[in-house]
């Protein structure tokens, strides 16, 4: 099992570590900074480093099979540490935050377009929701200037846990449609946005969100009858 310290502290760039497991594509420690991928939110990338002084670069991070292991992938033909080593791992900073300020902004997005949401994806400062909208109409800057103005309010945003059970006892709090929320492991991570959301989600995020930056709406797409794809894109946080 991995300890994720991602999900107490998503701002925490780097920690000190121990190899469990180590396989060219597979290499577990024992405490990680690292997100894997989920939810919409690619696996960060970095590097380890090891006590002689060597690099190993990290092009991905997921989960096992089992969903309480991080693996982190090395680059291909990368020399791998051995099990046991201690290590430093340490993220690609400047694209976890982008992405930390992406899922934070999508999150206020579905303040915006209060509808059940049937998919979507984090990227590098930019990202998407599909809505099932049904009949409603979504005006790009309608739907731009309300997104800003909630970024502007600069709230605070926070994280708690409850138990899997009241979750199932509150369902309204899911929104996704087509993204369970990460259970199975007794308790869920809940991302509240100050006086504006409350959420499940198991991603990195922002302290606030003045931290966004500008948001531009980029385009809204009509998937089906009743699905639009908005999509955003960040200026400078």
């Amino acid at each position: 099992m991995t300890e994720a310290l991602f999900r107490e502290d998503a701002y925490r760039a780097e920690t000190e570590a121990i190899v469990l497991k180590s396989e060219p594509r597979a290499i577990a420690l024992d405490r990680t900074v690292f997100y894997p991928q989920g939810g919409g939110q690619s696996g960060d990338r970095g590097m380890l480093l090891l006590e002689d002084g060597a690099a190993i670069p990290i092009v991905s991070t997921i989960y096992d099979a089992d969903r309480a292991t991080i693996l982190h992938v090395p680059a291909e033909g990368t020399a791998l540490p051995e099990a046991g080593a201690r290590v430093i791992a340490r993220i690609d900073w400047e694209l976890r935050y982008k992405r930390m300020r992406a899922h934070t902004a999508l999150h206020l997005l579905s303040v915006v377009a209060p509808y059940p949401v049937t998919g979507g994806s984090v990227g590098d400062a930019e990202g998407r929701l599909d809505f099932d909208s049904g009949e409603a109409v979504l005006d790009k800057a309608d739907v731009e200037r309300r997104l800003n103005e909630l970024i502007a309010l600069d709230k605070a945003v926070s994280h708690s846990w409850i138990a899997d059970a009241e979750l199932e006892a509150n369902p309204s709090l899911i929104k996704t449609m087509s993204v369970k929320p990460p259970m199975g492991t007794g308790r869920v991570r809940l991302i509240a946005i100050e006086g504006l959301d409350l959420q499940p989600c198991g991603g990195t995020h922002v302290a606030r969100t003045g931290e966004i930056g500008r948001a531009s709406v980029t385009g809204i797409e009509k998937k089906g009858k009743i699905n639009r794809r908005v999509r955003i894109a960040l200026g400078p946080p």
